[in-house]
């Protein structure tokens, strides 16, 4: 049995034999671990009362904490096996004070929450959960890019007020453009990026990538080099990893070789963008227009730059991309397999 912290969701089960004893175990996982202690620090960030995480007690007693602070973490990992994080750090501190720690699973793709070399120096192995989200993050950046092109979100805002008013059949106090012909331009060509390219082929736009280095037509999607696409391009969106290249990638230069028209989404990471100068060029009308799912800062201050009220033609979202409930069904199942793999001897999507 298990016990919880008052007031958070908790799952005990008995202990269930999960290791196959006929499978040598690898030599950086303890074989004589048969009934794990799991502990998830975060479950809140996963399940929103319609997913199941009682799954997870199968491999032993099941610990759910809806959200843990940086000090709490060393005393919840007390007598743990597996630990599981969304975005609670794992640093060197709270391993070293609590050795029964084998495992930890990203539940989510980033590990940037996790100190990889704590865990490779103390023989930690860890996991993550890949391209569970690929389809949401999709469809979540054509949802505020068509709510950029076709107002909807103002005029259903309004219509049971501006509608009985008209004086004829219909309303035109917000701008409505096609994205058929239109040439949308994306940064980082893995899957989502892919995934992205695709629905805009649907909607018969023209694709082109981004190319740090020189132009190619080689492949089915043309690169371009810096000038020609942020000059060509009626809507970029941003798919590319954080990295210290890609920071602040949207600058006052890049911003200012857009079409005034133009418009920008990011479902990436936040810092890909210098936010104030975003700001500025909304508020200078030097772009047309902008949708973001993600900030530098998660959750913002009330007085972030972003979220001014005199910024025109913004769309912004709380990080919500990533979370459609199929999408977490299958993070769930990527951290199921994490678990079942560490125990098999054979961890799957192991970074360390």
């Amino acid at each position: 049995m298990m016990k919880s912290e008052a007031g958070e969701s908790s799952i005990s089960l008995e202990p269930f034999l999960f290791l196959n004893q006929s499978t040598p175990a690898s030599p950086s996982i303890a074989p004589n671990l048969i009934a794990m202690n799991l502990v998830f620090l975060d479950a809140s960030t996963l399940t929103r009362q319609d997913l199941d995480l009682s799954p997870l007690g199968a491999f032993g007693p099941l610990t759910l904490h809806d959200l843990t602070s940086p000090d709490q973490v060393c005393q919840r990992l007390a007598g743990a096996n597996v630990v599981i994080t969304n975005k609670v750090p794992i640093t060197d501190d709270s391993l070293a004070a609590n050795p029964s720690v084998k495992l930890v699973v990203s539940a989510a793709t980033g590990v940037n929450q996790i100190d990889l070399d704590a865990c490779k120096a103390r023989g930690v192995v860890v996991c993550n959960v890949a391209g569970y989200s690929t389809d949401s993050v999709a469809q979540h950046t054509f949802a505020l890019l068509l709510n950029l092109v076709t107002s909807v979100d103002r005029y259903a805002a309004n219509s049971s007020k501006d509608w009985p008013a008209s004086p004829f059949f219909s309303r035109l106090d917000h701008p409505i453009t096609d994205l058929s012909g239109k040439t949308l331009g994306i940064v980082g060509l893995g899957t989502i990026g892919r995934a992205v390219a695709k629905i805009a082929g649907a909607f018969g736009m023209k694709v082109v990538a981004y190319s740090r280095e020189t132009a190619s037509t080689n492949g089915d999607i043309p690169r371009l080099h810096a000038k020609e696409f942020f000059g060509t391009c009626d809507v970029i969106s941003l798919h590319c990893p954080l990295t210290p290249e890609t920071r602040h990638f949207i600058n006052p230069e890049t911003l200012g070789l857009m079409k005034p028209t133009a418009i920008l989404l990011n479902t990436g990471r936040g810092p890909l963008i210098d936010e104030p100068a975003l700001a500025d060029a909304l508020r200078n009308r030097s772009i047309g227009g902008a949708g973001l799912d993600v900030l530098s800062v998660e959750p913002p201050p009330a007085d972030h730059v972003l979220l001014a009220q005199d910024l025109p033609n913004l769309r912004i979202t709380p990080h919500t991309a990533w979370s459609s409930l199929e999408a977490r069904q299958r993070l769930l199942q990527g951290i199921l397999a994490d678990i079942q793999g560490f125990l098999d001897g054979a961890p799957v999507n192991r970074i360390v």
